[in-house]
């Protein structure tokens, strides 16, 4: 498959490293030879210097053969008219990096499709609805819904009050039991557990389980004392703390705290009907969180476009009691630092991106795609098609490669845990947890007519 890239930002970049892996026909292209120098040694693809938006540029890259042509500079504008540029030279499909929330109107798809833009990324609303989902849960690190919430993956940080704690799994997760553990974090370790597998203190266990089930795994993972969100605090009051204030729940009362007074000015009035409370002033600041209540204060998030200043800040909330907190960390270098600090949830908006524009370069019939950071995995809502191999066998005849599980499917909008008699069938959506960038070799399993 031929891809090109405009831009070598970070959602570029990020993209071009995904894509390496799978050793696509990969070009990425950026008018700064800076943001490029290097790229070429350290991932499978081919650099080239120039702007997104020339023709020449364009055809030099062979967009007339390309499967995607995906614009992602910082700039919107230059985006989209690469894009049409792009789909006028022959490329298939295109999507474009925006900015303004009122392009992802569903009634405009059709509007954009005619000007040759397939799809639309926005990756502040990204990030805004996995924090807003976060929100919801105090008790869980990562959470993703299938099919609205038929089947749902949490991700939960274990600790003493667990009591699934030091046993075999054999015993936990069997066929009618309500859920499954698909993937652990111990440390630096990623473990897709077998029977024999336990789980430990202080481990990061993904589990696969139903709506209905939830309490449930809330009481086993001992996270019943965890207060539900009621007051939230946001530090940076950038376009995703926008999204948001916009977004919570009624129940939820939440204070922006931004340093600049003009932004201060606009954020009044762009949420002057959200009931949101801005505050001028310095989150990091001891004073001023305890004078705008952080004692009684469920969840903090900081925002700000400073990975360091939103870890530290962090860190000060949970000395100060918060439980839940959340921290946008947009350098991957600093990820890992974060969760050995115990920060709580790490948001990274280029990941999220390139995860929404990685499922366009799949040829099976997939959904959703989800990174997690934390485990260098990918979890995937494939369809399985009429005649596909996933339909031949049961889940463990089918001979699926190392470091994949199937954790569950939705048939029919139900939900049904999967097991190694299970039998996928034509039509499933089927939730598969790959581990280290296997998406590529599990589509094929639920392609129609593929000879092996």
């Amino acid at each position: 498959m031929k891809i090109i890239i405009g831009g070598a930002g970070a959602v570029g970049t990020h993209l071009s490293k995904l894509l390496s892996k799978d050793h696509q026909d990969c070009v990425l292209i950026d008018d700064n030879i800076d943001r490029l120098t290097g790229l070429e040694s350290r991932y499978d693809i081919m650099t080239l210097h120039g702007s997104p938006n020339s023709i020449q540029t364009l055809k030099e890259a062979g967009v007339e053969h390309a499967d995607l042509f995906v614009g992602v500079t910082p700039d919107e504008s230059r985006n989209m008219n690469a894009c049409m540029i792009a789909h006028a030279l022959g490329a298939k499909k295109t999507v474009a990096r925006i900015d303004n929330y009122e392009y992802l109107a569903p009634n405009l798809k059709s509007f954009f499709e005619t000007m040759g833009i397939n799809s639309l990324i926005y990756p502040e609303v990204l990030a805004a609805h996995d924090i807003t989902n976060g929100l919801k849960m105090s008790w869980v690190r990562q959470r993703w819904d299938v099919h609205d919430g038929a089947l749902i993956m949490l991700g939960i940080k274990l600790r003493e009050t667990c009591e699934i704690l030091n046993q075999p799994l054999r015993t936990l997760c069997g066929p009618d039991d309500p859920y499954h553990i698909v993937a652990i974090k111990r440390a630096d370790e990623t473990l897709i557990p077998g029977g024999n597998d336990e789980l430990r203190v202080n481990d990061i266990a993904y589990f696969m389980t139903t709506r209905e089930y939830i309490p449930y795994i809330r009481k086993i993972s001992g996270k019943e004392h965890y207060a539900d969100v009621k007051n939230v605090i946001i530090m940076g009051g950038s376009k995703t703390a926008v999204r948001v204030a916009l977004t919570t729940p009624d129940y939820m009362n939440v204070k922006i705290i931004e340093m600049d007074e003009q932004r201060c000015e606009r954020l009044n009035e762009l949420l002057n009907d959200a009931d949101t409370m801005i505050i001028h002033g310095d989150g990091r600041d001891i004073g001023l969180l305890q004078d705008e209540g952080i004692q009684n204060t469920q969840a903090f998030v900081a925002l700000t476009d400073n990975a360091e200043t939103n870890i530290l800040a962090c860190l000060t909330a949970k000395r100060l009691g918060v439980r839940k907190t959340i921290a946008m960390v947009e350098n991957l270098d600093y990820v890992e630092m974060a969760e050995s600090l115990d920060i709580g949830t790490i948001i990274n908006k280029k990941t999220l991106a390139a995860g929404h524009i990685y499922q366009m370069m799949l040829d099976a019939d997939v959904t959703n795609v989800r990174s997690l950071m934390m485990v260098d995995s990918d979890v995937a809502e494939f369809v399985a098609a009429e005649g596909s191999r996933v339909t031949k066998k049961a889940v463990k005849d089918l001979g699926l490669p190392f470091g994949v599980t199937i954790g569950g499917l939705v048939r029919h909008e139900q939900g049904i845990l999967v097991n190694g008699n299970t039998q996928i069938e034509a039509g499933d959506s089927v939730m598969v947890f790959c581990h280290e960038q296997n998406l590529k070799k599990v589509e094929k399993y639920f392609k129609a007519n593929v000879l092996w």
